[in-house]
């Protein structure tokens, strides 16, 4: 066994052995002068954060500014091609530690997989019933979105994939000297190819362009790894469990916002997102044309061989006649599976073309479903047929639309087309100017009469037609790709009750809700407030109270299973609120929005709408799930996967595995947990509660006064950050503010966050934490330890903390203080970064006291090895951005070479911190 010194020194190996390569590249392209020019812009940013200089940070200062094209874009290329390298090597090292994990004997178990939570439930002795009812209640729903935040091209991902490829392959001790010789050459070619490659996009993608990428990784993983996690939850439950017939549940689901989020993006039309379902389907069904080739391939039984059912023998016999041509039977006529899997080929290819095909995937199931019976009577009964199995799991996640498709819209689109819609039927003059409590009243008297509202289309805006032709299309996509295909609608902004009301009535007049004369109600879509800012997170207790007790609501929640799914926005209350007082909000909006449900006896399913960056909620997807208050996690969890975070956890098979393991695992035995409590109470204590409320208080009050009480702040960050130059950068179809204004209200979070990022001064990720643990800390001699109590007792305050310390060991504000060069008042760029860095040590200082670390992230030793391998290389590219970004906008003129270099800056920070936004 490899001890954990060697397992590092493999890493170390593969970023030495991929280093070399690029410096061989480098001479190649550019001679040994330019070898040595990165080399020693390299070796001075180390001394430089060694031991600090003026005469060390000046030479390194002219270095930079005396580089000149093509010199200086090739530099900049080094370095960020050195990240994608480093990031390639250490998801490889996860690969490898898992692979020894598998390869202990001893009864070595890997933490956070299925199979420690299954012994962990094992050992917690718990009936049969409840681990039933556990499995019957799991369901994770993973969502990903056309955030622009993957900074990384397609081309660029598939090259870096071959990479890791290669070098999980040159892992393998039996490879002959021919062999390894053979893929050490293509390393270097792939390598080569990388840096022959242009990284920047050259147009923003389109919406079809990002739906591609979505679907990209369904296609290399997603559709595979999936049912491998449910089938590894079986075969642990029967290790551990040998005497039971577990029946584990689909709970694992992949759905998308790509080609369905319309908020703030006009180019997400009702016409698009029906291309978009469409090309779900289409690669559904060609994963399921290739799963059947390949059953036809392995089926070869013969009834000269084996007796098989009369009854599946006279249906293929029937289904031959109703659906082949004579020239399209498989010709011999004993191999009965074979003559079945053409006929399945051939309805599903006929699907969505003609009444040949597949109705619905249930049908494709039933099939399936029958061949397993079959083959499997001829087989022992411990033996099962994987392959097939396999299959039937696909189908059954994926179906025909392969992705639920989310649909989004701002509140206000819809209010005013309601406002239009009834002003036209003459049934109120201006439903926008009434109050919230007539605009139930007159919503819930609409949705208890049958009638429709509409006229027709002619007699209403552009703008309203275009809302009623979105609810027209989900109606037409409910019978083309099933009910599945679209299940919800998000509202965000959601500010009242009545914005999910006027939600409910546009859907009334698609036919989606219907009230049948006889009082019967139809609902077929889940309509879902997103909770936004700070003041939403506060008063959505109230908004889903006013709901629930509305009979015309609950009417429609019966319908949907007395089912309620709302979304919580991380991203707009930590940019309100700041990071520790958003997610403490939301934390509590969860308790008292599960806590009153329960009394109408109503099941919530929390949609985190996180970012892949701090500042944005992300973080482990494991402890994502258990920083929630554990009585939610019985209904299941919903996240969404942004940005970087889809090719870093799911370009490749092994990591795309581990981490939706992790996740299924901390979500079981979570549940698990809180489902043998008989009191909720006992998961967290309430002076824990009482101290993260004042804590967030002080910290709310330090945030704001900077954010919204300095009236410089705004200058400051547009002009100390690379905000401008982002939007060039081609790696989103959506603009960079909701109305195309300067307002700070209507900037996205996303370029808020990333902008941070890129200075190295990621406020939105901890600023004004540790005025709020500090002012706790020192009002009472007690309450230091209670800090340190909560951090080793409570998940949600332990994953508080921890994220806290990765974005302060990230951030680097010796570095950072290079961007308050780009601030025109230096007075301005003084006063605010001096807070800012107060601020930091002040942070820095109170979670060492509260983790007990020595330094940042001490308890995560991999993860804090990786920073400082990558912080030395980072540091250039920051350099260069400020030198370049300088130039830019001192000059008269654009220089396409200069925006150009910027941009390679952009993306090569993004690659080095492994984030965006």
């Amino acid at each position: 066994m490899i001890d954990v010194v060697d397992r590092n020194l493999l890493l170390r190996n593969d970023v030495k052995k991929l280093g070399n390569i690029l410096g061989e590249i480098l001479v190649h392209h550019g001679g040994i002068s330019l070898l040595k020019k990165v080399e020693t812009i390299r070796e001075l940013t180390i001394n430089l954060r060694k031991s600090y200089s003026e005469e060390s940070y000046n030479t390194l200062k002219e270095e930079i500014a005396s580089l000149k094209p093509p010199t200086r874009q090739q530099v900049i290329r080094a370095f960020s091609i050195y990240f994608h390298l480093v990031n390639i090597a250490e998801q490889n090292h996860r690969i490898r530690r898992r692979r020894e994990y598998q390869l202990q004997e001893g009864g070595v178990v890997q933490p956070v997989s299925i199979e420690s939570a299954v012994a962990s439930i094992k050992e917690g002795e718990f009936s049969d019933e409840v681990i039933q009812q556990v499995l019957n209640d799991l369901s994770i729903e993973l969502i990903i979105t056309a955030h622009p935040t993957e900074a990384a091209k397609r081309t660029v991902l598939e090259i870096q994939k071959r990479i890791s490829t290669i070098l999980q392959d040159l892992d393998n001790p039996l490879l002959t000297k021919k062999e390894r010789k053979n893929l050490e050459d293509s390393l270097f070619n792939d390598v080569t190819a990388l840096w022959q490659t242009d990284e920047l996009r050259h147009r923003k993608p389109t919406v079809l362009d990002e739906v591609k990428n979505g679907l990209y990784y369904f296609n290399e993983t997603l559709f595979d790894v999936l049912p491998d996690i449910h089938q590894e939850l079986e075969d642990q439950l029967e290790d551990y469990f040998p005497e039971n017939n577990w029946k584990v549940p689909n709970f694992l689901h992949f759905g998308s916002w790509i080609g369905g989020d319309r908020d703030g993006n006009p180019n997400v039309t009702p016409e698009i997102t029906w291309e978009t379902l469409k090309l779900q389907r289409k690669l559904a069904l060609k994963k399921y044309d290739e799963a059947i080739v390949d059953l036809m391939k392995r089926f070869s039984q013969s009834t000269s061989r084996v007796s098989l059912d009369e009854e599946l023998v006279k249906s293929v016999e029937q289904d031959e006649k109703i659906y082949m041509k004579e020239s399209e039977l498989w010709p011999v006529k004993t191999e009965i599976y074979r003559r079945k899997f053409a006929i399945m080929l051939k309805r599903i290819r006929e699907v969505g073309k003609s009444d040949l095909g597949y109705q619905n995937s249930e049908e494709l199931v039933n099939d399936l479903v029958i061949v397993r019976e079959s083959v499997e009577n001829h087989q022992p009964s411990n033996k099962k047929l994987k392959t097939i199995r396999k299959i039937i799991r696909q189908v059954q996640l994926f179906g025909f639309h392969l992705a639920t498709l989310d649909i989004r819209n701002h509140s206000g689109e819809h209010e005013a087309a309601i406002t239009e819609i009834l002003k036209a039927v003459n049934v109120t003059d201006n439903y926008a100017e009434l109050s919230e409590e007539e605009k139930i009243n007159l919503l819930k008297d609409v949705l208890s009469e049958p009638r429709p509202l509409l006229l027709l289309e002619d007699d209403y805006s552009k703008e309203t037609q275009e809302v009623l032709k979105v609810f027209q299309m989900i109606k037409k996509a409910h019978a083309e790709f099933g009910s599945r295909s679209i299940e919800v609608y998000l509202v965000s902004m959601t500010q009242s009750s009545s914005d999910l009301l006027e939600v409910l009535v546009l859907a009334k007049e698609a036919g989606i809700y219907r009230l049948h004369a006889d009082g019967k109600v139809e609902s077929g879509i889940n309509v879902a407030p997103l909770l936004e800012t700070v003041d939403d997170l506060v008063a959505g207790p109230k908004i889903m109270k006013t709901l629930f007790e509305l009979d015309v609501y609950r009417n429609h929640i019966h319908e949907r299973g007395n089912h309620q799914e709302i979304m919580l926005g991380y991203s707009d209350g930590s940019k309100d609120g700041g990071t520790l007082t958003a997610n403490w909000k939301l934390f509590k909006a969860q308790q008292e929005i599960h806590n009153m449900a329960k009394e109408f006896n109503i099941a919530l399913k929390f949609f985190h709408g996180r970012g892949g960056s701090l500042g944005r909620g992300g973080g482990p997807l494991n402890r994502s799930i258990l920083s929630q208050p554990a009585e939610t996690l019985g209904d299941g969890v919903k996240i969404t996967e942004q940005g970087e975070v889809l090719s870093s956890r799911y370009l490749l098979e092994d990591i795309a595995y581990r981490n939706l393991e992790q996740a299924a695992s901390a979500l079981l035995e979570a549940s698990a947990k809180v489902a043998k409590k008989s009191e909720q109470g006992c998961v967290r204590d309430k002076e824990w509660e009482e101290a993260m409320e004042d804590v967030s208080t002080h910290a709310l009050k330090k945030y704001q006064s900077l954010v919204f009480g300095d009236k410089e702040f705004l200058t400051y960050f547009k002009q100390a950050t690379p905000l401008r130059e982002l939007g060039a950068l081609n790696i989103g179809s959506r603009p960079m503010s909701r109305k195309g204004s300067e307002r700070f209200e209507d900037l996205r979070a996303i370029p808020w966050v990333f902008a941070w990022t890129q200075s190295r001064q990621m406020i939105p990720a901890w600023y004004a934490a540790g005025t709020g643990l500090q002012s706790f800390a020192s009002a009472k001699a007690k309450n230091l330890q209670l800090l340190k109590d909560m951090y080793q007792k409570w998940p949600f305050f332990q994953s508080t903390i921890n994220n806290l310390q990765m974005a302060l060991m990230t951030a680097d504000l010796a570095t950072a203080k290079e961007y308050i060069n780009l601030v025109e008042d230096k007075t301005i760029a003084d006063r605010i970064f001096n807070d800012i860095s107060d601020e930091y040590k002040r942070t820095q200082e109170i979670l060492l006291q509260i983790s007990g670390n020595q330094k940042l992230l001490d308890h995560t030793p991999n993860i804090q090895e990786s920073i400082q391998r990558r912080n030395p290389y980072v540091d250039p590219l920051n350099f260069l951005q400020v030198d370049l970004i300088q130039k830019m906008r001192q000059s008269d003129e654009e220089s396409e070479e200069v925006m150009t270099e910027v941009l390679l800056t952009i993306s090569g920070i993004a690659a080095g911190l492994v984030n965006t936004g």
